[in-house]
């Protein structure tokens, strides 16, 4: 997705709506990751397919790894800053871990309707899911979903602020 925050949404009302299996700062990280992939291609002019290696279900599972291991440790860091948005979790190493390959799952997932260039089964070669669904309608599809997963896990943020602070799973 050229637009990286799109990923925001699913991971804020799915991390939500379930709390008690999802770390929520871990997902929102991990949701996003994979895109450090295309920013630095692009930034630094390297050669190569910004949607590569780490847009694949084997590539992301390192980058899942990778998050669990920083975060991990860093956690009560993440729980105090969260606390400054008025939310409260309790961590565990299972639920950080789950997060993180579901975040960096769904990206993968959502950016294989999207560009002919990934190789989401890698080292399969090849894109079985860009022709799925027609490009200009599963880009409609994708960011729509993105979009209004993010205006409903907002409004479902706002609306357990308004009842005090948020306490998740």
């Amino acid at each position: 997705m050229p637009f990286t925050p799109f990923h925001l949404g699913p991971a804020l009302l799915f991390g939500l709506a379930f709390s008690s299996i999802f770390d929520l700062p871990t997902l929102l990280i991990a949701s996003v990751i994979p895109d450090v992939e295309p920013f630095c291609i692009l930034l630094f002019n390297l050669s190569g397919e910004p949607h590569s290696f780490f847009h694949s279900y084997l590539g992301s599972s390192i980058l899942a790894v990778l998050v669990t291991v920083i975060v991990y440790p860093l956690r009560d860091l993440l729980n105090r800053i969260m606390v400054v948005f008025r939310i409260s979790q309790k961590s565990s190493f299972k639920k950080i871990l789950f997060a993180s390959f579901i975040g960096v799952y769904s990206h993968v997932f959502l950016d294989s309707f999207l560009y002919s260039e990934m190789k989401p089964l890698y080292p399969l070669q090849g894109n079985p899911f860009v022709d799925i669904i027609p490009t200009y309608i599963a880009d409609g599809v994708i960011y729509g979903f993105c979009g209004i997963s993010f205006i409903f896990g907002v409004t479902s943020y706002l609306y357990k602020i308004r009842k005090g602070t948020v306490v998740l799973g």
